[in-house]
C-alpha cells in the first residue's frame, strides 16, 4: 500500500471518526515554506506537512503520513520539525496502522489510538483561560487578503504566551520584510476583542504604538484601520494644539517619540504612568537602545505597561543590544 492509498484507506477515515472535518474544524495540507532561494534563481525543496488540523480558526498539530509499511516513525523528525515552525503543540507521525504523538510543550512522546477531537485538541492546547479568549478572536483577514505566515502566527502565540505569563518587556526581532506592522496589528487586535487590560476589568485596553518617525506612525495608523474609526487616535502635535490637551477616548494611540518629549513638563507626562495598558515601540533599537537617550524617559514613565520591542536589528556583539530593557522573545530571519 502506498502512501496515497495509506492516506486514503486509513488515515483520512481516522481523522474523520475522530470529529476532524465537520463543524468548524478543518484538515489542509499546507505549504509551510516554498524553499529559500538558490544562487540559479531556483528554489530548495518546499518544506509541506502532509496534515494540518485547524479549528476555530487556529493551527492545533501536524501530522506526518508515510506509507503503511514503513516503520511508524519514519516521519517523526519530520513532524517535530513542521509543528515547531508552525507553532502549535502536537506533533503526530503515522504509518496508518499506529498513531505516535509528540507534545513539543512538555517534550512527552507516547503512541496512541486514536486522534483526539478538534475539542480535546483545543482544551489541551489553550489551556489557560486567557489563552483559550485570545485563540477564539480569529485573525482579522482583511477581506481575506490576509492569512499569517508560519513565523508571524509564531510571534504572535509566543508574545501572547509570554503576555499572560506576567512578563512586562518583550522583544520581537524579525527580518526586514517580515510584517513586524501585521503582528503588531494581530497583536492588538485580539487583546481589543477581548478586552485584555492590566486593571481586569472589562474595559478595553488602551494601547500606544510608538515609532521613530512620523512616516511609521501614519502607515501603522492606516494599516490598523480595521479598528473602529473611534477607537484609533493620532498624537500629534497639531492635534494637541487644536484641543489644548492631549488626546485620552480611544483605544490605540499612534505617535512619535519627539512629539512626546516636546514642552514642558513633556507631552507624555499628561498622561498617568498607568493610561496604557500596552505599548508597542516600533524599530526599537532607533530610540531606546542608548542608555543616554532622553526617549528612554518615555517607556520609563509608562513602567507599569507591557511593553513590545519590534526590530529587525538582531543582537550585536560589538553595539548595544536593541531595548536592553526588553527580554527577547522571538527571532526570525526567513
Amino acid at each position: 500500500m502506498n502512501e496515497a492509498n495509506t492516506r486514503a484507506e486509513l488515515i483520512d477515515p481516522a481523522l474523520v471518526k475522530a470529529g476532524w472535518g465537520i463543524n468548524g474544524s478543518k484538515i489542509e495540507r499546507e505549504v509551510i515554506t516554498h524553499g529559500r532561494l538558490l544562487s540559479d534563481g531556483k528554489r530548495a525543496k518546499p518544506k509541506i506537512a502532509d496534515y494540518v488540523l485547524f479549528y476555530r480558526g487556529q493551527k492545533l498539530a501536524v501530522i506526518e503520513a508515510k506509507r503503511r509499511d514503513l516503520a511508524v516513525n519514519e516521519g517523526l523528525a519530520q513532524a517535530k520539525l513542521y509543528a515547531q515552525m508552525l507553532d502549535v503543540r502536537f506533533a503526530y507521525a503515522t504509518n496508518g496502522n499506529h498513531i505516535y504523538c509528540v507534545d513539543m510543550r512538555t517534550g512527552k512522546e507516547n503512541y496512541i489510538d486514536t486522534y483526539p477531537s478538534p475539542d480535546e485538541l483545543w482544551a489541551k492546547t489553550f489551556d489557560n483561560p486567557w489563552l483559550d479568549k485570545f485563540a477564539a478572536v480569529p485573525f482579522e483577514g482583511k477581506g481575506g487578503y490576509w492569512q499569517p505566515r508560519y513565523y508571524q502566527q509564531q510571534a504572535i502565540n509566543r508574545a501572547l504566551t509570554a503576555l499572560i505569563a506576567g512578563k512586562k518587556r518583550i522583544l520581537l526581532t524579525l527580518a526586514t520584510g517580515t510584517g513586524k506592522t501585521s503582528i503588531a496589528f494581530q497583536l492588538s487586535w485580539k487583546l481589543f476583542q477581548t478586552r485584555w487590560n492590566l486593571s481586569a476589568k472589562k474595559l478595553r485596553p488602551r494601547i500606544l504604538f510608538l515609532a521613530d518617525r512620523n512616516i511609521l506612525a501614519n502607515q501603522a495608523f492606516n494599516d490598523f484601520s480595521a479598528f473602529p474609526a473611534d477607537a484609533l487616535i493620532r498624537i500629534s502635535p497639531d492635534e494637541i494644539s487644536k484641543k489644548g490637551h492631549v488626546p485620552k477616548n480611544g483605544s490605540v494611540f499612534f505617535s512619535i517619540f519627539q512629539t512626546l518629549m516636546t514642552g514642558n513638563p513633556p507631552v507624555y507626562q499628561d498622561y498617568a504612568p498607568d493610561f496604557f495598558d500596552f505599548i508597542i515601540i516600533d524599530e526599537c533599537h532607533r530610540g531606546g537602545a542608548k542608555d543616554e537617550s532622553t526617549w528612554r524617559q518615555i517607556l520609563e514613565y509608562f513602567a507599569p505597561a507591557v511593553q513590545l520591542g519590534l526590530t529587525a536589528t538582531p543582537k550585536r556583539k560589538d553595539n548595544v543590544d536593541p531595548m536592553p530593557i526588553l527580554v527577547s522573545l522571538f527571532t526570525v530571519t526567513p
